[in-house]
């Protein structure tokens, strides 16, 4: 039985410092914010971690922080949602990359800003016992579907329940192939009551906070940091509100022992996702 900690980390892709923070004598750039990155996985020791809005320079200098402190990761790179993973522990046996389409029929407007939502796949084998797996890595469209909210386009929930669809389609051609468990993790920019969740949900998903046998963290994990700075809280809503998530499908040989998001003071001004991860069982 091998036991791993698997992760999904939102990094907010950004490289240089703002003016705002400069102003009051803080730095936001990618230098400074991944030795945070890096000091996370030091505390977290994950084995897997499927990322999210990383640029070419911060995954280059979190990989050059975490090697300072001692860690060795590898990187699968795709765009903006690269994959890393702990060679000592995973051979990479397959892996795809793609981005989600810029345009979505019937809906005006563009649903890929800046090309930035895609989605990274490996087919990972356990070294400890030879188990395969599929991990993916997923950033779906951002805007709101709430017609009140500041961010609304419409299409948006539509717009992310099509880019799942693409990405099914490719999971399953996996699937026939190798047969073997799947866990996605990524920032779907939707809750867990939406539409988007529901559609994964019917498509035989399952959550892994619902499915974790000794601990189910029940917080967003989340707080406002962007250029104008950071909020020194984390936010105190609960995880129905939580846009970040770890999905499993059929894992009749996974366990998920432990769901947590982690949300230490240091973390605040590193970026606005708290970390979330799975401490899981495979046999």
């Amino acid at each position: 039985m091998a036991k791993l900690r698997v992760m999904s980390h939102n990094q907010w892709r950004f490289d240089n410092n703002y003016p705002d923070w400069e102003k009051v004598g803080l730095d936001c750039s990618a230098t400074t914010r991944t030795k945070g990155f890096a000091q996370v996985y030091k505390d977290l020791l994950p084995d897997l971690i499927g990322c999210q809005e990383v640029s070419f320079l911060m995954a280059d200098e979190l990989l050059r922080h975490a090697k300072a402190l001692n860690l060795h990761y590898s990187l699968l790179w795709g765009r903006e949602t690269p994959i890393i993973y702990n060679p000592e522990k995973f051979e990479v046996v397959d892996s795809a990359f793609d981005l989600y389409p810029e345009k979505i029929d019937g809906f005006d407007g563009v649903f890929n800003n800046y090309k930035t939502k895609s989605w990274t796949l490996g087919v990972f084998r356990v070294k400890e016992n030879g188990k395969l797996f599929i991990f993916v890595s997923t950033h779906l469209w951002w805007k709101s579907s709430n017609p009140n909210d500041i961010y609304y386009q419409h299409g948006s929930e539509q717009a992310r329940v099509y880019q799942l669809t693409l990405l099914n389609k490719v999971i399953d051609k996996y699937l026939q192939k190798y047969n073997c468990p799947v866990i996605i993790a990524g920032d779907f920019n939707a809750n867990y009551t939406s539409s988007t969740l529901k559609y994964m949900i019917d498509n035989g998903f399952v959550h892994a906070h619902g499915v974790a046998t000794d601990f189910a963290d029940n917080t967003e994990g989340y707080h406002e940091c962007g250029p104008s700075g950071f909020n020194k809280e984390y936010s105190t809503r609960t995880f129905e509100f939580a846009i970040d998530h770890l999905l499993l499908k059929n894992f009749d040989c996974i366990t998920v022992k432990r769901f947590e998001r982690y949300s230490p003071e240091y973390y605040l001004p590193l970026s606005d996702h708290s970390p979330v991860f799975i401490d899981i069982e495979i046999q």
